[in-house]
């Protein structure tokens, strides 16, 4: 089959890819949960192509993302769900309902003021489904962004962020910053009596409190948590690199290398970063 510009070229080769006859057999096989943890990867690996600035990867990372979607609005399709001409509906109406001061008369013309608009507008967007009616239930503000039916649960650093964003919204914050590390303190001292009971759900509650606290911080100092711990992943990544390769340019393995010894390579790379800033 030849490549194609026309997403309908796309939805067609999914559709000969689930044909029960002359489909492919992984692909016959899979459904929405199987299917989810690649979903999720795909965005992540889309997320680390704009990272390290490769376009031409981007290109390729937005093409495997946008095969998710094609092959989730296949299976939807053919348990009489909706279809890929309904996704693509419901986004365009959504968008068109979010921007009014785009496509309608509205004085929303600072970007404050848009992302305010959008808020309430995507809050009383919750509940529409691409056909069929859900059923209603009741939601508070910060249950909005709890795990629902149809969508996809963010990371948790992220999540705790939203939430504590729309906590903030309504004055529940703290006034400035160091008052969170007084929290911080508070909360490593829990997190201490924890691991000296040996409760492990204690433990658990704890540290998510603890991880929280640094969430909040991290708010008000405008830095986002999760990029904070892509970096320090990607830091950490790039020094534990470094230690394996000098223990093999000594003929050592990282099995046989003691904790002082490796624990001195880490230092090793830390001050090379240093000198080259």
């Amino acid at each position: 089959m030849e490549p194609s510009r026309e997403i309908e070229r796309l939805i067609d080769i999914m559709a000969a890819l689930r044909d029960p006859e002359s489909g492919c057999p992984w692909d016959i096989k899979q459904d929405f949960e199987s299917i989810k943890p690649y979903t999720i990867e795909e965005a992540y690996e889309v997320a680390d192509a704009i990272e390290r600035k490769d376009f031409d990867d981007l290109c390729d990372e937005l093409g495997d993302l946008l095969l998710q979607v094609v092959f989730h609005a296949r299976m939807a399709e053919e348990q009489g769900l909706f279809a890929f001409g309904d996704v693509v509906q419901a986004v365009t109406s959504k968008m068109i309902r979010r921007h009014p001061h785009v496509f309608g008369r509205n004085d929303a013309d600072t970007p404050e003021a848009v992302k305010i608009q959008w808020d309430r507008n995507q809050t009383a967007g919750k509940g529409r489904t691409c056909r069929t009616a859900r059923q209603k239930r009741p939601y508070g503000r910060l249950q909005i962004w709890s795990p629902r039916p149809c969508s996809a649960q963010l990371p948790a650093l992220t999540e705790a962020l939203k939430l504590q964003e729309h906590a903030a919204r309504v004055g529940f914050d703290w006034s400035e910053p160091d008052p969170i590390l007084d929290k911080f303190e508070e909360e490593i001292g829990e997190l201490r009596q924890a691991l000296l009971s040996g409760n492990s759900t204690e433990i658990a509650d704890e540290l998510g409190d603890l991880i929280f606290a640094a969430v909040t911080l991290g708010r008000h100092t405008k830095t986002d948590p999760e990029q904070a711990l892509r970096g320090t992943n990607t830091k950490f990544r790039r020094r534990f690199s470094h230690i394996e390769q000098s223990l093999a340019e000594n003929h050592e393995s990282l099995e046989e290398a003691t904790l002082e010894r490796m624990e001195a390579l880490w230092q090793d790379a830390k001050a090379i970063e240093r000198k080259l800033g």
